[in-house]
């Protein structure tokens, strides 16, 4: 059976962190770049300081889907990879834990690029 309470704490927290986003692009200057990486830089500020672990084991997929859960995944993959390589974990933990994101987003970047048709945009 589905759990609904899940689902909606996950489209909650979610739409949240994407309500927050959409403000930002519109009541300021910044970009959406800009966002990008403060959304990202502020997943892994949060776990570092221990906040957004437990928002994820709360929220499920609506902490671990936006741009934030990518920046849990950097934290925890350096974490990771300190633990079992020492400091050459800092450089490595982070690819090493975001692998299949990142392989995702080729490949999917690469089959929607092959589906589309260019054109000219002047």
């Amino acid at each position: 059976m589905m759990d609904w309470w899940m689902l909606l704490k996950a489209f909650a927290v979610g739409g949240a962190i994407c309500t927050v986003g959409q403000v930002l692009i519109d009541l300021t200057k910044l970009t959406p770049a800009r966002i990008l990486v403060t959304y990202v830089t502020l997943g892994v500020a949060l776990t570092a300081i221990g906040v957004y672990e437990p928002l994820i084991e709360w929220a499920g997929a609506g902490a671990c889907v936006p741009l934030t859960g990518f920046g849990y995944a950097l934290a925890k993959g350096v974490e990771e990879g300190v633990t079992k390589q020492g400091w050459l974990g800092i450089f490595t933990g982070g690819i090493t834990g975001t692998a299949g994101g990142i392989a995702a987003a080729i490949t999917l970047s690469l089959v929607c690029a092959l589906c589309s048709k260019s054109a000219d945009k002047s």
